[in-house]
């Protein structure tokens, strides 16, 4: 029998947290805030099997089924084991995605061999001593310090968290940004991020979201928010500035750090999508761990007496998942 999955509400936030808060796994993909705000473009879905917490979620025009890395303390074997016969049932070899190297030993620990790896450059995520983003000591980060003082000589401005008040001003800036930014040629992505970001800031404290903007002349001019990802890793999900008030980012970057719990010793900030602009300015804050994630696939197909579909060659897996 196939795994019973449900849809990700707002309600389950204490239910999936007491599985992902204590857990070693800090990748953004993570976030309860995450699964929830962006769940429109793949139809996220949970279950709790055998004391693990499985994610379900669909790609490819929500026609193909995939699963992040389990979290739980039970028997790992056994629980990839349903689902892999979850995804055949769907007609699919089982495909895991955000695979991290701490994930990938786990992996190998209860199924040696039996996975291929395929890192994902574009997914990666970058992760920064939080310490390091507050303080931006040393040479490395003079630049940034800079612009920093550039901004605080020229403005005069206020750093406010965000609370259900502020929210119709960030939506008025990240409007002002998205016209500012849109493309043709980003136009669909930038369309989804607008309403996983609408969504987020309607429903800010039911996700347990934390943020902070930049107020110059009684105007919001930066927002930026996220949430615990797990115990010692806080997830920057959305940072947006107006951009003709030089150095904004490099402040609302800072300022938020340093309002930050001293508990999140790690502050993720995401992937690059491969976006080369954003690629140079996140490799710029200097990340301690530059978070490699891989789509992973099962290598051996089930035996006939499990639910096995037709046998596929490996090859013919493996181009499964870069399809």
């Amino acid at each position: 029998m196939s795994i019973q999955f449900k849809p990700i509400t707002l309600e389950d936030k204490e239910l999936i947290t007491s599985y992902t808060m204590p857990a070693n796994y800090s990748n953004c993909d993570f976030s309860f805030a995450n699964m929830c705000s962006w769940r429109f473009l793949y139809d996220s879905e949970f279950a709790i099997v055998d004391d693990f917490l499985v994610i379900r979620f669909k790609i490819e025009d929500k026609t193909r089924p995939a699963y992040m890395m389990p979290v739980g303390d039970g028997d790992l074997k056994q629980i990839l084991h349903k689902m892999e016969i979850d995804s055949r049932e769907l007609g699919h070899p089982l495909l895991l995605l955000g695979i991290t190297p701490y994930a990938r030993l786990k992996l190998e620990e209860a199924l040696p061999g039996e996975f291929h790896y395929i890192p994902e450059r574009d997914y990666f995520d970058y992760i920064y001593l939080r310490e390091d983003l507050v303080n931006l000591t040393g040479k490395k980060y003079q630049a940034k310090r800079n612009h920093i003082n550039r901004f605080k000589k020229e403005y005069r401005y206020e750093y406010m968290p965000i609370t259900p008040e502020l929210v119709p001003e960030c939506l008025a800036l990240e409007k002002k940004w998205y016209k500012a930014n849109q493309t043709e040629e980003d136009e669909e992505e930038l369309s989804y991020e607008r309403r996983s970001i609408t969504y987020a800031l309607n429903h800010f404290n039911e996700l347990g979201l934390t943020g902070g903007a930049i107020c110059h002349n009684h105007q919001i001019i930066a927002f930026s928010f996220g949430r615990p990802i797990n115990h010692n890793t806080f997830g920057v999900h959305i940072e947006k500035a107006d951009t003709q008030y030089e150095g904004v980012y490099a402040v609302i970057n800072q300022e938020f750090a340093s309002h930050l719990p001293e508990q999140y010793m790690y502050i993720n900030r995401e992937e690059d999508l491969g976006i080369e602009g954003l690629r140079k300015a996140k490799l710029s804050y200097q990340p301690i761990i530059l978070l490699e994630k891989s789509a992973t696939v099962k290598r051996t197909p089930l035996k006939a007496n499990q639910h096995e579909q037709p046998e596929r060659t490996d090859k013919g897996v493996v181009a499964d998942v870069l399809s």
